[in-house]
């Protein structure tokens, strides 16, 4: 076929079998960030807001957006380098939440309860802890006076004694104590 029409049925049938360029893909439908929707702006590619306000949490900008404003928001988040932007993110919510709830205290009232909470309970730890050092008083008195009245029992006031009375007595006593310290811990 070539050689039948020149030069032109060669281009003619070059550019039929080139393959045609494809288009280009049609943009992604991309739904805009909760803050551009909520402010009911177009969501630009570059959008500062759409990485923290996604679209399924409109709550989270509202509650943002009620305390300290888009602009202030928007201003924050370009001053910031980018990796502590989810952390001010998270603050900035969080902080609104405190001051929507206690619009006089906000987070500050929150934080003053947590350290009224953490010193109520220190207090309680330290008595718990007394108690205890004088529970363990009594019982160290208690075998104390047990231990004397077994040994006044079992070695009458005498000044002399002999010395396999003693060790007699001593084994006595390694045994009865044994069974009292027993009879204690159980």
């Amino acid at each position: 076929m070539e050689h039948c029409y020149g030069d032109a049925t060669i281009t003619k049938i070059t550019s039929s079998s080139s393959p045609s360029p494809i288009p280009p893909p049609p943009p992604p439908v991309v739904s805009p960030c909760s803050a551009c929707k909520i402010l009911r702006r177009r969501c630009v590619e570059k959008c500062v807001l759409a990485p923290y306000f996604p679209p399924s949490d409109p709550l989270k900008f509202t509650t943002a957006h009620r305390v300290y404003g888009a602009s202030n928001i928007i201003k924050l988040l370009q001053e910031l380098p980018e990796a502590l932007r989810v952390d001010a993110v998270s603050s900035m919510v969080y902080e609104a939440n405190a001051r929507l709830r206690d619009p006089v205290y906000g987070s500050a009232g929150v934080i003053s309860q947590l350290q009224n909470q953490v010193n109520e309970l220190q207090q309680q730890l330290a008595m718990a802890q007394a108690e205890i050092v004088n529970k363990q008083s009594q019982q160290a008195n208690l075998m104390a006076l047990m231990c004397m009245e077994k040994w006044h029992k079992i070695i009458p006031h005498q000044h002399h004694s002999s010395d396999n009375d003693y060790q007699t007595n001593m084994s006595f006593l390694d045994e009865s104590l044994g069974s009292l310290w027993e009879h204690v811990w159980t």
